[in-house]
């Protein structure tokens, strides 16, 4: 069986594998105090170009996302996001889970428009009974999107722009960051990200590490209501909001230990991270799924089968005949986007950082016996 269920059924990428058992019997701190999680944050704040950020490893996406929309949002605000966003749809419930909605919007391919975000804003302040629902507090976008796409510098920074007038922050999901920036077309760079949105995170669980996530806090004040969380606890004194440097938030530390997002050995996810960034490797592993995915494409176009959305990452969509799903199934793992249809149903096939052009001429093998 090929296998292109997900980019996250391999560990992890050989050298980051390598680097955790030679580090193994090091003794070291805890929690992040550790040399090798200094180095990754110091690779990171040089890779995005804001050397004074507050860098913080996280042990997965979903707790990420949840921690830092917790912090971020007070008790009476939500969260703008696509209705196909992944806080929206597939994240069971994590962000309504500690007491915020989730505020949807149309999505354009995955991609929330700049004008769509406007409208909202404008019709939610315009209304007189505003007090009495929940407020958009800030903005969720992925980079991909849930489809594969991705935004332009331009989209990004019209996104960046009203946001701020409007003075909610801009915070990206990066959990597929990598495939992003190895896309055909991507003209945003990492320096771009840390430039336009005000929090953002490199995933590593997804592309090549064993685990874990790298928060980027690029703004002074970037999570603005850090002190609600505290505030709900009635525990709030005012030196909780202070922000002690330039992108830096006091308490942090700790609202991500309350989310069960620190790690005690935090060492693992500074040694991966510091080998992701040390000699470009998190570049050249996403580049290969990119890769890997275009031939793909190629694959599914060349036997008459069409591409339902135009993504340049590694997630690959297609509308099959349910009898060719079947038969591939029986050689190809991958998943349905959605309900299976009478006769006709979308499929999704991921590549990934260990995706191999063998398993792509699989994939040609069983369609041409089709």
């Amino acid at each position: 069986m090929t296998y292109f269920d997900s980019d996250y059924m391999a560990g992890a990428a050989p050298e980051v594998m390598d680097a955790l058992v030679r580090s193994n019997m090091e003794l070291t701190a805890g929690y992040g105090a550790d040399r090798y999680t200094a180095e990754a944050q110091e690779l990171i704040r040089r890779a995005v170009g804001c050397p004074t950020a507050d860098v913080r490893l996280l042990v997965g996406g979903t707790q990420t996302n949840a921690t830092l929309i917790d912090s971020i949002l007070a008790r009476h605000e939500g969260v703008l996001a696509a209705e196909s966003g992944h806080i929206a749809v597939h994240e069971a419930g994590a962000i309504e889970a500690s007491g915020h909605k989730v505020l949807t919007l149309p999505h354009h391919e995955g991609k929330v428009s700049a004008e769509d975000v406007e409208r909202f804003m404008t019709d939610f302040y315009n209304d007189a009974t505003h007090e009495h629902m929940v407020a958009p507090g800030m903005l969720y976008i992925s980079q991909p999107t849930e489809y594969g796409t991705i935004y332009s510098l331009g989209e990004l920074e019209s996104l960046s722009a009203t946001c701020h007038r409007h003075d909610i922050p801009l915070y990206i999901d990066g959990a597929r960051l990598g495939y992003a920036l190895a896309a055909d077309g991507n003209d945003a760079t990492l320096k771009d990200l840390a430039r336009l949105a005000d929090i953002f995170y490199i995933g590593g669980t997804k592309c090549g590490a064993l685990f874990g996530e790298a928060v980027v806090v690029t703004k002074p004040g970037g999570i603005k209501h850090l002190f609600s969380i505290i505030k709900q606890h009635g525990a709030l004194f005012g030196e909780a909001v202070v922000v002690t440097k330039p992108g830096g938030i006091k308490h942090l530390f700790s609202i991500i230990k309350q989310h069960g997002a620190l790690l005690a050995k935090g060492r693992l996810l500074g040694v991966q991270f510091a080998t992701l960034f040390r000699d470009g490797l998190y570049e050249r592993l996403g580049r290969n799924a990119v890769e890997q995915a275009m031939r793909l494409r190629e694959v599914f176009e060349g036997a008459g089968y069409r591409s339902v959305v135009a993504s340049p990452t590694n997630q690959q969509f297609f509308s099959l005949p349910n009898d060719v799903i079947d038969r591939l199934h029986e050689h190809i793992s991958f998943d349905y986007w959605g309900p299976r249809g009478d006769k006709q149903s979308v499929v999704r096939l991921v590549t990934s950082w260990y995706t191999t052009k063998e398993d792509i001429d699989r994939v040609r093998e069983v369609l041409s016996s089709i």
